[in-house]
C-alpha cells in the first residue's frame, strides 16, 4: 500500500468519525485546535497530514492514532460461510477464533428437534438478542420467554438452557470461554 493510499484512508477514517458523531468540522475543531481551513484540507485531500496533526484529531474522535493510520487489508475481515450444524442447532461463527476481547460472538438458529439435555452451569456471563421468533429461557425453576427484538442477560451460575418456543428462533449471542464450551459443537459439554 503506497503512502498516497495510506493517506487516503486516514482521511475517510478522519471524516467517517467525525460524521459518525455527527460534528461539523467547527466542531472537531474546537476539540483537537486545529483550525477549521486546515481539517477541510486535510479531509479533502488539500493538504498533507503531519504527525503532530494526526495525535490531536485521533485524541478528539476519541480513537487512536494507530487505528487511524493502521493499513487496510483482508486480516481484519473474517468471513465464515459454511456454519455448523447438528440436530435442531445451527451455529454461523461471527468472531474471530480466540477473540482478544474474550468472547466468542455467533448467530444460532434453533428448533424443535435439538436435544436440550440437562440445564448448564458454567463461570461467566451470556448475552442473546432473538432475531426471529420466540426463546424459552429456562433459568433453574423459572421459564422466560424472549421475544423477537428482546434481548436477555443471565448469571451463568444459574442452571439455564435456552431453547426455541412454538418454532423456529433466531438469536445473536455473545458467550465468553466457559460459555463457549459449554453450548457450542465441538467444544467440551456442547
Amino acid at each position: 500500500m503506497t503512502q498516497d493510499m495510506i493517506d487516503e484512508v486516514v482521511r475517510q477514517r478522519i471524516r467517517g468519525l467525525r460524521v459518525a458523531r455527527g460534528w461539523t468540522l467547527e466542531a472537531l475543531s474546537s476539540r483537537c485546535y486545529l483550525s477549521t481551513s486546515t481539517l477541510s484540507r486535510i479531509e479533502t485531500g488539500h493538504r498533507r497530514i503531519a504527525l503532530d496533526q494526526l495525535v490531536p484529531i485521533a485524541q478528539a474522535l476519541g480513537t487512536t492514532l494507530d487505528q487511524l493510520v493502521e493499513p487496510e487489508g483482508d486480516d481484519d475481515v473474517v468471513i465464515r460461510p459454511e456454519p455448523e450444524a447438528s440436530a435442531g442447532l445451527t451455529v454461523w461463527l461471527l468472531s474471530r477464533e480466540r477473540d482478544r476481547r474474550g468472547v466468542t460472538i455467533a448467530k444460532m438458529r434453533i428448533t424443535s428437534e435439538r436435544e436440550v439435555g440437562e440445564a448448564r452451569v458454567h463461570p461467566g456471563y451470556e448475552w442473546f438478542t432473538v432475531l426471529s421468533g420466540t426463546v424459552r429461557l429456562r433459568l433453574g425453576e423459572r421459564e422466560i420467554l424472549v421475544r423477537q427484538g428482546q434481548a436477555a442477560e443471565f448469571s451463568t451460575m444459574t442452571p439455564h438452557v435456552i431453547e426455541a418456543h412454538e418454532g423456529p428462533v433466531e438469536v445473536l449471542t455473545i458467550f465468553d470461554h466457559d460459555g463457549e464450551r459449554a453450548h457450542l459443537p465441538g467444544h467440551r459439554g456442547a
